[in-house]
């Protein structure tokens, strides 16, 4: 969509259709994004400012979440707010002007990429005569619309139910009619205000009561795996990084990968045996966003505790992103509020994702300039074209079963069905067949499968 910008700044996006148009299709939309002019601080305990992304970061990443429920953007603008005003967020000069755009093209839906005060959102609802979502509904109405599992249905419902419970407002087509059901672009309701809030407690409760036993069943499941001892590694990252997309090459399954935001939701667990023949879980998780809402978070923690109880995690961020630093500070902070420290890195590995889209010249300067010596550098990998994919497969490897060690072992001829495992399992640097029929093989190993090696041939030899 061509963007062009006024005097003051906006950033506007020109209709994609004439205004006359009434043809059937998509929901019309219009999205603004607010950027106030005061920098925010970062909630931790240093109080450093938080990194700034550009306006048209920011506009591209609003509307890359609008279409990913298939909204018809018919205007699209940034708008630099300098007094934020309690009634409408926007100053009503331009809330008039967004009026007559909402008007002229017959928009049903306006999307403020920004979080809004219930009465925000309802006075800007009576001036567009729209539905009107923030940025926490619009992720909400994605995750409802992306939410396969019945886990994760019940996840995005207590998630919506909550949001809900403090906007419970007449809604700006009929004054009987209120908000509900499992989203904001659908079906509403036709009880009072009371009896709603009534009954969205007695539907968060239920939910509740239905996530605890996901939450236990998901606690079982990961006993069973810690009596057979896999070690699980979870993929985090921002959304659209490409966390799907490395999965499936490091595992070769198949789950939807996309470039879109929230591609995928649900999150996958699939066991995978690395070069040296150390099995373990990886898990995809949902991606991360900016300004991603607590109440969603704290839906998802059944979810999230993969990241949680996993023994290493995987930070994958897009490195062709300009705001990559943003994104990865994002990141970070959400890990921070799940008890993972992103700086451990005996824990979290950082990985550099599509790496084949930089040209030689910042290839070189940003791998440069992480070899500086002062932490572990990242691992620069293409999950679409596979470089890098060795090396992060050996420093998984190293981190979840030691480092490569020098073995030789002789393997006497009733025991010559090791000889296999010691191919699959290591890498054999030579082979001698002796004249007494044994073999003497030499090999390179991990502490465990030095540990099992020592160990079969023990059962062998007791045998």
């Amino acid at each position: 969509m061509a963007r062009e910008k006024d005097a003051d700044g906006t950033v506007r996006g020109k209709p994609a259709h004439h205004p006359g148009t009434e043809a059937k299709g998509p929901t019309r939309a219009v999205v603004i994004v607010p950027v106030l002019t005061r920098q925010p601080r970062n909630d931790d305990d240093t109080n450093r400012p938080r990194l700034t992304r550009s306006s048209e970061a920011r506009h591209d990443e609003a509307v890359g979440l609008a279409r990913a429920i298939d909204l018809n953007l018919i205007h699209t603008a940034v708008v630099t707010v300098n007094d934020p005003r309690p009634a409408t967020l926007l100053g009503s000069g331009k809330v008039e002007e967004f009026a007559g755009i909402v008007r002229e093209g017959h928009a049903e839906v306006v999307i403020v990429d920004h979080p809004l005060t219930p009465v925000q959102q309802r006075n800007l609802e009576k001036q567009f005569n729209a539905k009107v979502l923030d940025r926490t509904g619009l992720i909400l109405e994605i995750f409802g619309e992306r939410a396969r599992t019945k886990e994760g249905t019940l996840q995005v419902e207590l998630a919506h139910l909550n949001y809900q419970k403090g906007r419970l407002v007449r809604s700006w087509t009929h004054l009987e009619r209120q908000r509900g059901g499992a989203g904001f672009l659908g079906g509403p309701g036709e009880t009072q205000i009371e009896s709603d809030r009534r009954q969205l407690q007695e539907k968060i409760i239920k939910l509740k009561h239905e996530l605890e036993t996901v939450r236990r069943t998901r606690d079982l499941h990961r006993a069973k795996r810690k009596k057979v001892p896999f070690p699980v590694v979870a993929i985090v990252g921002y959304t659209n990084a490409g966390k799907s997309t490395l999965f499936n090459k490091l595992t070769g399954a198949g789950v939807l990968a996309q470039d879109m935001l929230f591609a995928t939701l649900d999150p996958t667990l699939r066991r995978v045996r690395l070069p040296h023949g150390t099995p373990i879980i990886l898990s995809d998780t949902v991606g991360f966003i900016s300004d991603l809402p607590t109440h969603l978070i704290a839906a998802f923690r059944a979810t999230l505790e993969e990241v949680v109880e996993a023994d290493l995690v995987i930070h994958l961020r897009d490195i062709s992103d300009p705001d990559t630093a943003a994104q990865a500070e994002d990141v970070e902070r959400i890990l921070a509020d799940l008890g993972v420290d992103a700086s451990d890195t005996r824990r979290v590995i950082e990985v550099w994702n599509k790496i084949d889209l930089l040209d030689e010249g910042n290839r070189q300067r940003l791998l440069a300039d992480s070899a500086d010596g002062s932490k572990e550098p990242p691992i620069a990998v293409s999950a679409v074209s596979g470089e890098g994919i060795d090396a992060l497969k050996a420093v998984i490897e190293t981190r979840m079963a030691g480092e490569l060690q020098d073995l030789t072992v002789t393997i006497e001829p009733a025991q010559f069905g090791l000889v296999d495992w010691l191919y699959r399992n290591g890498d054999v640097v030579s082979r001698t067949d002796n004249d007494d029929g044994s073999a003497t093989v030499s090999l390179k190993a991990t502490q465990s499968a030095r540990e099992e090696i020592e160990s079969r041939l023990r059962r062998k030899n007791n045998g």
